[in-house]
Formats: C-alpha cells, structure tokens, sequence
C-alpha cells in the first residue's frame, strides 16, 4: 500500500497522521512537509500508528525531513511509533534525534521546546 499522508493543521503546526508504507518508492511525505513549510507550518508531529512498515531509506526520509525543518526554525517530533520503527530508530541510534510521544496534546507541546 502506497503512503498516505493527512494533514491536520493548527496556526503553524501540523500533525501528519500517516496510513501505509514509508519506504524508498514513495515520497508524499516529504513532498507534503515541502509544501506545508511554504506554507508557514514549522512544527510537525509524525503520527506513525498506522505505519506498517519503514526501511532504511523511509527512515532517510525522516532525517532528511527532520533537516530541513530544523534549518527553518521548527521541529519534528514522533507520535506512537510501532515496535518495528522504535526497534529501528534504537538500532541506528536514532531515538537521540526524535522524541516520541504515545500522547498527542504531550507530542504537539513538547514539538514547540525551545521557540523564541
């Protein structure tokens, strides 16, 4: 199944419920956040519940992704990963990058730490 992204928008936050497979033949995500950035979004929490599967270069994505929206002043934060994606964010160390939230009002405030 191909990635589907919905987005649900708050002012200048996003949170991008994700339904399908985040993986190396699909891009919306990136493409969405691309576009949500021109908008004005800064802040973007990834709900990931519904992701059945991630390889390496979903998980580039994510870091990529996570890049971008830091170089523009915002934040990405991860929102109920499954055990396959907490189990590969450990295994490539990067749970010191993203935090994850099992909440969503904990997940959409801890994504604003540290504005200005």
């Amino acid at each position: 199944m191909s990635l589907i992204v919905k987005a649900r928008v708050t002012d200048d936050t996003v949170v991008l419920d994700l339904l399908g497979r985040l993986w190396v033949l699909d891009l919306p995500l990136r493409d969405r956040v691309h576009a949500l950035l021109q908008d004005g979004c800064r802040f973007f929490v990834f709900n990931l519940e519904d992701v059945d599967y991630m390889d390496s270069s979903g998980l580039g994505q994510l870091v990529a992704i996570w890049t971008t929206v830091r170089t523009k002043g915002g934040n990405v934060v991860l929102l109920r990963p499954t055990e396959r994606v907490r189990r590969l964010l450990t295994v490539t160390k990067l749970q010191i990058v993203f935090d994850t939230f099992q909440e969503e009002g904990k997940a959409k405030t801890s994504v604003r730490r540290g504005e200005a």
